[in-house]
């Protein structure tokens, strides 16, 4: 996809968000692999944090950034498989305004290449809640590459043609 270098770019402020019973910054290979992805292509990471597989605990985090307005964006690693643990898609469901469909499509359609089948256990998904973009990746770092370099590496760079999330940030409020 086309990268318009003529256009100014847009730094967008993250927040990333690991789920995990298990992980802590020591060995958060995903977190660690997002943050690097979102600061090597020139965004702001506004905040970092890692949650347990809990809905409510989730959701308090959820709604703590959705709040703030330094934060733009929201991506979570982890929590998205079909086990009972697994509850980052009900969390973003509780909170989100709207649905944004077609990037867990994509995501689960580049997936295919990398791991085959296996995709269909990924609940990867993204929405929009109170102004803010919210994205659920699976917690590996080939999850995270699929997701960041094949869809958020674009739509979060305000120069990709012929559209992006960035140029829709303005409007994310609108009534």
């Amino acid at each position: 996809m086309p990268i318009d270098i003529t256009l100014p770019f847009t730094p967008v402020r993250i927040a990333a968000m690991t789920v995990s019973d298990t992980r802590t910054l020591a060995d958060d290979r995903s977190g660690d692999a997002l943050v690097a992805r979102l600061a090597e292509a020139g965004h702001i990471l506004a905040a970092r944090a890692i949650v347990r597989d809990d809905v409510p605990a989730l959701i308090a985090q959820l709604n703590e950034w959705i709040d703030d307005r330094e934060i733009d964006c929201i991506i979570s690693t982890g929590g998205t498989g079909v086990t009972g643990r697994d509850v980052t898609p009900e969390a973003f469901v509780a909170v989100w305004d709207k649905e944004i469909p077609g990037f867990g499509e994509l995501f689960r359609w580049l997936s295919f290449a990398t791991i085959g089948t296996s995709t269909v256990q990924s609940r990867a998904t993204a929405g929009v809640a109170r102004g803010t973009y919210l994205f659920a990746l699976p917690g590996s770092t080939g999850a995270v590459r699929d997701g960041w370099d094949g869809i958020l590496a674009t739509q979060l760079d305000s120069r990709h043609r012929p559209c992006n999330f960035v140029e829709l940030m303005p409007r994310l409020r609108e009534r």
